[in-house]
């Protein structure tokens, strides 16, 4: 990954609006949500062919999620929903992205139409990048094999990525990622994205509980459709340019209120006023999951073990590849 921020880096958010300045260049096409391993080895495809010969590389995503558009009744989870994702595009060293409205219509296009009006006459690529799993246009007709032919008659180059595996010899999916994250495995959730999983959220306020527990916390509310496992993580938390470390307790406080679940993370060595802020939470480690407890100060004593535990895992931090370096600012 470059080590750099492109600091002209475009986002278009319409066929009409595509600028000159990325014309003649490489496409890497996608719906890239969770921007994990496998995507990655797409967006490493595109810069080595586009930066090597010095014409400009962007990415061409979807947005909302294709799925969710065809079933809106269960909405697919976002492992990073629009400006995240966005974000992340810019840090990877990219020279901009075309956000494309994805509706039934879209879908409807005939995968012709795609390549010769998008593609060509509205992009003017030079090459096209995909994944082994990409389809496009009408009825998913447009496949990695017919992508290529049509490249190869009507000028422009064709890259498909094998897929990628984990060291198990399985592939990396955004699908696997949710269902690692739905069964607390976060671990291995970071390991098939390549980095440590965030959320965005804005402080809300609550009952005030933890501050008389003495542990006062930000509390914050995940998508309603977010599959994480209730429980207690070691965090990393980004409150404005600034790092903190933490432990966080998602789920319903069973031994309160039992309620809404809200995600509540308590930043160690902090005092101040964090309300109306916008956190940005990366889960380190699954410690525990949720339990009742029979007294207070029973639920105290075991916070107390979850911080240690959480700053042993915290200390013991190490990057899992140079994009977790530069989410996790460490190495500043």
């Amino acid at each position: 990954m470059p080590s750099s921020t492109s600091p002209d880096f475009v986002v278009v958010e319409s066929l009409e609006a595509f600028p000159p300045e990325l014309r003649d260049g490489v496409v890497a096409i996608g719906n890239f949500d969770g921007l994990h391993r496998g995507h990655r080895a797409v967006l490493d495809a595109a810069l080595g062919m586009g930066h090597g010969t010095h014409h400009p590389v962007f990415a061409m995503t979807f947005e909302p999620h294709p799925r969710t558009v065809f079933n809106p009744e269960k909405p697919v989870f976002r492992l990073t929903p629009a400006n995240i994702k966005v974000d992340m595009l810019r840090h990877y060293g990219l020279d901009g992205v075309l956000i494309l409205p994805f509706t039934r219509d879209f879908a409807g296009i005939e995968a012709n139409a795609f390549v010769q009006d998008i593609l060509i006459d509205t992009l003017g690529i030079r090459h096209a990048v995909t994944g082994y799993d990409f389809h496009f246009g009408r009825a998913r007709q447009g496949t990695p094999d017919y992508l290529r032919t049509a490249g190869a008659e009507r000028g422009f180059g064709v890259t498909i990525v094998h897929r990628e595996e984990d060291e198990g010899a399985e592939a990396v999916s955004s699908t696997r990622i949710r269902t690692a994250l739905a069964e607390g495995d976060i671990a291995q959730a970071n390991a098939l994205l390549g980095y440590r999983w965030f959320f965005e959220a804005e402080v809300q306020h609550g009952d005030k509980r933890g501050r008389d527990l003495g542990y006062p916390t930000a509390n914050l509310r995940l998508a309603a459709e977010c599959p994480l496992l209730e429980g207690i993580y070691a965090v990393k938390v980004k409150v404005g340019d600034t790092w903190h470390e933490g432990v966080a307790s998602y789920g319903r406080r069973p031994t309160f209120d039992n309620g809404a679940r809200l995600f509540e993370v308590h930043l160690f060595d902090f005092a101040g006023d964090l309300y109306g802020q916008t956190l940005r939470v990366h889960l380190i480690s699954y410690l525990r999951g949720e339990e009742k407890f029979d007294s207070v100060d029973a639920l105290i004593a075991q916070m107390d073990t979850d911080s240690a535990e959480a700053r042993a895992a915290l200390a013991s931090l190490q990057p899992l590849s140079e994009i977790d370096v530069k989410l996790l600012d460490l190495a500043s």
